[in-house]
């Protein structure tokens, strides 16, 4: 076979694509399968790179080569590969430099990349970052010694992240949030009151309500930011966490449906032949709605991204969908789990809320009832899993709906 020739290709290094590479190496042993990354660090887990920043990890204490399902025995990784276009018909990539490749199958697991405002000046300014890549976070270390306080635009989990990785290294920081809470996309305000009392009790500024307008710098970089309620915050690094945008750039002019991301069916099956996509680059379904959707959630990439392994290597397996919202992390040391439905106001739904010192629960019925749609847990997570289960399989919960309202649900009610 040529050298430049695979009969897998997966464009796209991270959890998708790792999960798929590795679940092709399991059923098709003797395939040639080439992973393509436009980074310069072999995989890793893209979820540890705060504790980069923080110093906790070194950047080869990321790596996934070796480690449970990601492991890249037999699998060729080639770094400082960017893909920029690709010829469906003719089944070859593009690479810079004037590189091509052959394949037999395709994989696009290439993700997402911060989303910078472009109302906010100077965003090029040295201290300035959006916290993605292992690169990132290793120049946002370095930063941190010389820096007193930090500025973080967005409210997101990776900023939050981010905010306590340079708490744990004692630099003041301040988080600016234009909604009127932190993580708005995962709940309802009201329903935050647990989280955001941990961040204070952390000592986390938070200001909401507002946005940046400008950075200013000198010759070391950043030295404070200008918000739009005219008040300027001396600093000396900016991390920007406002969304992310898909990869598809290079697949502008090719035979490849687009919105957005790049549009898949059920079994992650783009609109050519032997084409897969998988991650956050994949426009997906949401198991409640059955509407199209997004997420750049770690575990829903690993998830889909065996799922795209599957049929790749010849077994056809369906995508269970990937919830508009889910996540399951730590904050301040408090853990939480928001999934499906949550944003419940004006909405047809029945809720169950209860609150008690240190936890809070919100259960989100159908409109009859019959149902379970959506749930936030903060504090006690315990069998989050079963009530996952519940939502994604739609299964009725007449016998055993008050177990859910009181949060002692156990898989012995599943039985007959």
């Amino acid at each position: 076979m040529d050298q430049n020739a695979t009969q897998y290709l997966i464009v796209g290094g991270s959890a998708a694509g790792m999960a798929a590479a590795h679940t092709i190496r399991s059923h098709d042993p003797m395939a040639s399968v080439t992973v393509l990354t436009d980074e310069t660090d072999k995989p890793y887990f893209r979820p540890m790179i705060p504790f980069v920043i923080s110093g906790k990890k070194k950047s080869q204490d990321m790596a996934m080569e070796g480690f449970g399902p990601y492991t890249g025995k037999d699998i060729l990784v080639k770094t400082n590969s960017r893909v920029v276009s690709v010829d469906t018909d003719s089944r070859i990539v593009s690479l810079e430099k004037n590189r091509n490749f052959k394949y037999e199958k395709i994989l696009f697991a290439t993700g997402s990349r911060p989303f910078i405002p472009p109302d906010i000046k100077s965003v090029e300014s040295k201290g300035v970052f959006a916290l993605r890549t292992l690169s990132h976070a290793r120049d946002m270390n370095k930063r941190s010694a010389y820096t007193k306080h930090a500025v973080l635009l967005g409210g997101g989990l990776l900023n939050l992240k981010a905010a306590f990785a340079l708490l744990d290294r004692g630099i003041k920081v301040t988080l600016v949030v234009y909604s009127p809470q932190v993580l708005s996309q995962l709940m309802d305000a009201e329903d935050a009151a647990l989280i955001r009392k941990a961040l204070d009790d952390a000592g986390l500024e938070i200001k909401t309500r507002v946005s940046a307008l400008e950075i200013e710098s000198d010759s070391s970089g950043v030295k404070g930011i200008v918000l739009d309620d005219n008040t300027k915050i001396p600093c000396q690094m900016v991390c920007i966490g406002k969304g992310v945008l898909p990869n598809v750039e290079f697949l502008k002019n090719s035979k490849i449906k687009l919105e957005k991301g790049i549009v898949v069916d059920i079994h992650t099956v783009c609109s050519q032949p032997d084409t897969f996509a998988a991650g956050d680059v994949a426009v997906t379904h949401d198991p409640i709605s059955g509407e199209p959707v997004m997420t750049a959630l770690w575990t829903n990439a690993v998830e889909m991204g065996r799922c795209a392994g599957l049929n790749m290597a010849g077994l056809p397996t369906a995508y269970a969908g990937t919830f508009g919202v889910l996540n399951a992390t730590q904050i301040a040391n408090m853990p939480f789990v928001s999934m499906g439905v949550v944003h419940t106001r004006d909405l047809d739904c029945e809720i169950h809320k209860f609150e008690a010192q240190g936890f809070f629960r919100k259960m989100v019925f159908s409109s009859d009832g019959s149902h379970l749609i959506g749930m936030v847990l903060i504090g006690d997570i315990s069998t989050a899993g079963l009530y996952r289960h519940v939502i994604q399989e739609k299964i009725p919960v007449e016998k055993f709906k008050h177990q859910i309202i009181d949060h002692c649900l156990h898989w012995g009610h599943f039985i007959k």
